[in-house]
């Protein structure tokens, strides 16, 4: 039996379709109704990292799982655990972020995942780490002001990242899951190349065959921005982040995610072409859900 936590969230959905039809699956929400997986053997169970009981009956027989938490305030990790522990868990896929190998990357989210990665090595239960770039999934958050205004604004437009597509994460979680050699490994997970976002306004302009202009956030705005969805010390933390990226933090290319899916990683131009729908319609039917704004602490912050 294989648990898959988030299993609504931007990577959970993904790694949940992911996985081979011959494979016992279980996946834990708080919200049943909106798991739409096509896994033929998926189990649904509704549940909470803070509530105990939940946790044991989702975890019940569960010989692997995939971890994502998003509570950077909360000890969901601990509780996790712990119960994964009790149970008899044998292996943990731990959805974590690039930053922790940086040392002066100290925001309270990175320094949070630094914690929680700590936790599971000590935990006694074989791991793997997933340590993803920024997911190119965030910018879905530009979908309204591209609907409504033609326009996207963003902080720091001429720095660059080497963001991932969440499809790329998923196909890492699965084999993971799934295959052998990955215990006590932890995997750094970046797009093809490096690209602003200047540069993906350019490539969206063109995927949807219509004129978008792109306005630059001062720091000031971007952080009363994420101020309205996040705690004050969250938005803080993304401003930090983005302040490592206009550095050059988070321009370096990695190899691994090729090395272990056999194949190049998805480029943004690819991600845009295949997502096109949900900036061009009203996010709704059919179209794919966003996570938050650039850099958003649930969606890859990195």
């Amino acid at each position: 039996m294989i648990l898959i936590t988030g299993a609504t969230g931007t990577v959970g959905r993904l790694v949940l379709d992911r996985l081979p039809a011959d494979r016992d699956v279980r996946a834990l929400t708080r919200n049943p109704s909106r798991v739409t997986t096509i896994h033929p053997r998926a189990e649904v169970v509704q549940g909470d990292y803070a509530d105990r009981t939940s946790l044991e009956r989702a975890l019940r027989g569960v010989r692997s799982a995939l971890l994502v938490t998003t509570s950077v305030t909360g000890d969901d990790d601990a509780r996790f655990l712990a119960a994964a522990r009790a149970a008899g868990v044998q292996h943990i896929v731990k959805l974590s972020a690039a930053a922790v190998q940086e040392p002066d990357a100290d925001d309270l989210i990175t320094s949070w995942q630094r914690t929680n990665e700590e936790l599971l090595r000590s935990s006694g239960i074989a791991w793997t780490m997933l340590r993803p770039r920024s997911f190119m999934s965030n910018t879905l958050s530009w979908a309204s002001a591209i609907r409504s205004e033609g326009v996207v604004r963003a902080l720091y437009g001429a720095s660059a990242n080497v963001c991932v597509d969440p499809r790329d994460i998923a196909d890492v979680a699965v084999e993971a899951l799934t295959g052998s050699g990955h215990h006590g490994q932890a995997y750094t997970l970046t797009g093809p190349e490096a690209i602003t976002a200047v540069e993906q306004t350019s490539l969206l302009a063109h995927v949807l065959d219509t004129p978008l202009r792109f306005e630059e956030l001062s720091p000031d705005d971007a952080l009363t921005a994420w101020s309205r969805r996040y705690p004050e010390a969250v938005a803080q933390a993304l401003l930090r982040g983005a302040e490592r990226q206009r550095a050059g933090a988070k321009r370096e290319v990695d190899a691994t995610l090729s090395a272990i899916t056999g194949r190049p990683a998805r480029s943004y131009a690819t991600w845009a072409a295949d997502h096109a729908g949900a900036f061009a319609a009203p996010i709704g039917a059919g179209a794919a859900r966003p996570g938050g704004p650039a850099g958003a602490a649930t969606t890859g912050t990195d």
